[in-house]
């Protein structure tokens, strides 16, 4: 499987780099198979640490891996000292040209952040938890710069045909805004709920100010060629989504 990443298709400017991993272009095999990101998920350890090593070359940039809780915690890498340190944190920005803020998913949504005078970045994991109790928020604010100049955009996630919640969620969503309501529809036959994350995350961005939200609309558990999927699958690989600034010259 070749490397094939998603490039974001958003107006960013030309000293910001961004891309999506699909499954293709590593070395691990069985349900890990082949570029798994993840070292937390019982893959061989040389084959992941190859992976992210073919990985930093094809970035050109040095990735911050994080250890992901499904919280609020954003770090700024910019404050690092070692960049093989690995923050419990689900957010990152970055004012430091050359590190990328990486963000593992295999269903929950990747939120990638810029502004629009190229001067910080971010990344967010947005699993239900971390959405509803407002990572995106957090990381919008810890960039230090109005929202109306962010830019947003929504990496691969489960999509709204087969994320299934139960009650407990919506109205966890909807006691922070009652217009999440319309991102649930019910589920057929067994009383529960279809959750389109994507119309989630817009929302609540949106809602901090963020107008300029670009991406969406893929499904990891329904294309299994191509994207890990902890929903559909149970053991599997992750997949990253980064973005940086360039390095002058």
């Amino acid at each position: 499987m070749r490397f094939d990443p998603i490039i974001p298709d958003w107006p960013v400017p030309t000293n910001v780099r961004a891309l999506m991993t699909t499954r293709g272009g590593g070395v691990s095999i069985g349900p890990y198979a082949s570029l798994n990101l993840g070292a937390h998920v019982d893959d061989d350890a040389g084959a992941v640490l190859e992976n992210r090593r073919r990985l930093a070359a094809q970035c050109g940039a040095a990735p911050v891996w994080l250890n992901q809780i499904h919280g609020t915690t954003v770090v700024d890498l910019s404050d690092l000292t070692d960049l093989d340190e690995t923050p419990t944190a689900d957010a990152a920005i970055s004012r430091h040209a050359g590190r990328a803020c990486a963000i593992m998913t295999a269903d929950c949504l990747p939120v990638l952040f810029c502004d629009r005078a190229g001067s910080v970045v971010g990344a967010a994991h947005a699993g239900w938890r971390g959405l509803c109790s407002g990572v995106l928020e957090e990381t919008v604010a810890r960039m230090g710069v109005a929202p109306a100049s962010v830019i947003a955009w929504l990496g691969a996630a489960i999509g709204p045909d087969a994320f299934e919640v139960g009650d407990q969620v919506r109205e966890a969503f909807m006691a922070h805004d009652r217009q999440a309501a319309a991102a649930f529809v019910p589920a057929p036959g067994n009383g529960k709920w279809r959750a389109d994350i994507y119309r989630l995350a817009r929302q609540r961005l949106a809602n901090c100010g963020v107008s300029a939200v670009f991406g969406g609309g893929a499904c990891t558990v329904a294309e299994e060629g191509r994207f890990f999927s902890y929903r559909r699958d149970g053991v599997t690989g992750r997949m990253a989504a980064l973005v940086w600034l360039e390095r002058a010259g």
